[in-house]
């Protein structure tokens, strides 16, 4: 198999891929350097600049498997998906796009060439993944941000919401949910305890326990599932409509209230002519409004009444003209400033305070306005990636640097419920994140940090200094190697979730993949600490979407597959089921290496040593 990369994305898919795949890998890069420690006869690190032609060649693209491009650039990727398929036209492509639409266009184009150069149309269909690393992380960011305790794993119609619940009281029982993914470490509260890390022993979290482990696991957090429903994709941003753009918003409470006052004193006066004139109460009310702005004739030889009445009217329109220009300059600045940036407003609080709109910072603050949670983004470059977003929602944007005096104040931190930080330095996100919890030393803080030995540093040590405050350290890397990992290996992954500093992923298989899995039931099939199976596809086979991530055809509800959840451990898995697993790095890399019957049956290994 083959990586070409140039950020930690690509080291940690290369890494993951010989040292718990067991994979022969060659990964290109323009450091090298910079490369994981390579075991021998595994992993063997080529340095170049671009990875054209002639390197996808010597890298022995021809031969391999598999080839991962995930540059930080689009165009290098396409570049050198278009020369690996010439090179290979039964190579499996995994590539790294962060436009959504241009990566579904290109992985139709990817398999058209494949199927003319002579595979098979549905052998085509699986030979190109397209996947952004931003859009596997967002789910889990956004819902860092908005509750703290939840998990979310999206794949466009099928969405798996979990959730955190603390140690229940003595002589209380935990909400089961729909089954438990997880137990919490033992030590969560306690700010010199366990990380959270595979290094963390017995007291660390365990993944996926039997029944037996979470009746016994007393004192201890665990992580459930909770609900499953369909979700649609991601709209476009919203335009400037009579609901995005009141009339509150448009003219000051002053302007209102002098329109007001101008519209009772012209009712006024309307009916006081209706009464002493004795008139039609219409032809009153046309009259003041002719005298209102000094279109009627004079009333010389009319009434004293109706003399006093006009000069009143005529006063009445003097007044409103300056008024009504009001009015219009207040209107029009209006509609101007939605165009632009707007500010934080002075009421804002219980907010979210997300910065950096680069791609990552894009998909969550569009993660976070679609759950209705409000934002203020933070961001130094005024052409970032995410402005444009911004604006389109009306979220309010701060322009400087976040390590500046006065930047988080204008974001209003001290009034926020959380921050999210997001830029590409993990410096410039705990010096954010520092000076935040010295203005508001409760607040949710979320840290997107590159390097784990940093992260579990920074995590134990903002845990120890404010225990009382919740603190996440999340790994767009972390997150998104798993799902990449999974596609080089012919697995689409659904998705991820963080259980404190470790991954659960969720992916779905065909029994008939498994074939030691026929005839077993699902307690049989589940194997503790390693996967356990969620759901059951309903579907009929031909119905069935390759990896679950559409709905059916418009007109069909809009529904996922047929997702069976309430599944009965007696069930027997037949040849044609499909079943969703969750499951752990390990325990996917032991299932993708026993899919075609060699080794021994994974049904039937005992969990590893604890």
């Amino acid at each position: 198999m083959v990586v070409s990369g140039d950020d930690a994305l690509a080291l940690r898919l290369a890494a993951e891929l010989h040292s718990l795949y067991r994979q022969r890998v060659t990964l290109l890069t323009p450091d090298a350097g910079l490369a994981p420690e390579p075991r021998p006869g595994a992993l063997r690190v080529v340095e170049c600049e671009t990875p054209d032609s002639g390197a996808l060649r010597g890298a022995g693209v021809e031969r391999a498997d598999a080839l991962a491009l995930v540059h930080e650039d689009d165009e290098t990727n396409i570049r050198a998906a278009m020369a690996a398929r010439r090179l290979n036209p039964r190579l499996r492509l995994v590539i790294r796009l962060y436009n959504r639409k241009l990566g579904q266009y290109l992985a139709d184009l990817l398999d058209q060439a494949a199927q003319v150069a002579g595979v098979g149309p549905a052998d085509a269909q699986s030979l190109t993944v397209v996947l952004s690393d931003a859009d596997t992380a967002a789910p889990a960011l956004a819902a860092t941000a908005a509750a703290g305790t939840s998990k979310i794993v999206q794949a466009d119609g099928l969405l798996l919401r979990a959730a955190e619940r603390p140690p229940p009281a003595p002589g209380e029982s935990a909400e089961p949910g729909l089954c438990t993914l997880a137990l919490l470490s033992s030590t969560t509260t306690d700010p010199a305890g366990a990380e959270g890390t595979d290094a963390s022993g017995v007291q660390g979290p365990r993944l996926l326990p039997d029944d037996d482990e979470v009746a016994a696991a007393s004192g201890r957090g665990a992580i459930v599932l909770e609900t499953v429903s369909p979700t649609g994709p991601t709209g476009p941003p919203r335009r400037l409509s009579a609901a995005a753009l009141p009339v509150g918003e448009l003219f000051s409470r002053r302007v209102r209230w002098s329109l007001a006052g101008f519209a009772l004193a012209v009712t006024a006066l309307a009916v006081t002519a209706w009464i002493t004139q004795d008139t039609h109460p219409l032809n009153a009310a046309y009259i003041t409004l002719l005298d209102l702005f000094a279109i009627n004739e004079p009333a010389v030889d009319g009434p004293t009444d109706r003399q006093v009445l006009q000069l009143l009217a005529g006063l009445a329109g003097l007044l409103l003209l300056p008024v009504m220009v009001a009015a219009v300059l207040e209107a029009l600045g209006s509609f101007r400033s939605a165009t632009t940036l707007r500010r934080p407003p002075r009421g804002l609080d219980d907010h979210v305070v997300l910065l950096g709109l680069g791609k990552v910072g894009t998909r969550v603050l569009a993660r976070l306005r679609e759950l209705g949670i409000p934002v203020v983004c933070v961001e130094e470059d005024p052409e970032a990636r995410g402005i444009a977003l911004a604006r389109g929602l009306r979220v309010p944007v701060v322009l400087g640097d976040v390590t500046q005096d006065g930047v988080l104040e204008a974001a209003r931190i001290h009034r926020a419920h959380a921050l999210l930080a997001l830029t590409s330095s993990d410096t410039t996100n705990l010096e954010a994140a520092l000076c935040a919890r010295t203005v508001s030393p409760r607040l949710r803080v979320a840290l997107r940090l590159y390097d784990d030995e940093f992260a579990t540093a920074v995590y134990r040590t903002l845990r120890a200094a404010h225990p009382d405050a919740l603190t996440r350290s999340r790994s767009v890397t972390s997150l998104a190697a798993p799902a990449f990992a999974g596609a080089m290996m012919g697995r689409q992954i659904l998705g991820a979730i963080p259980v404190e500093r470790r991954v659960l992923v969720f992916a779905a298989f065909d029994v008939a993949e498994l074939p030691r899995f026929e005839g077993r039931t699902i307690q049989e099939a589940t194997r503790p600490g390693a996967w356990r199976v969620l759901a059951l596809d309903t579907a009929e086979p031909h119905d069935r979407r390759p990896d679950l991530s559409a709905g059916h055809p418009e007109g069909e509800g809009g529904h996922t597959s047929g997702l069976l959840f309430d599944l009965h451990p007696g069930y027997v898995l037949r040849h044609d089921d499909r079943m969703v697993l969750a499951t752990t790095r390990q325990g996917l890399a032991d299932l993708l290496s026993t899919r075609s019957g060699s080794g021994s049956d994974p049904a039937a290994r005992r969990p590893a040593a604890r």
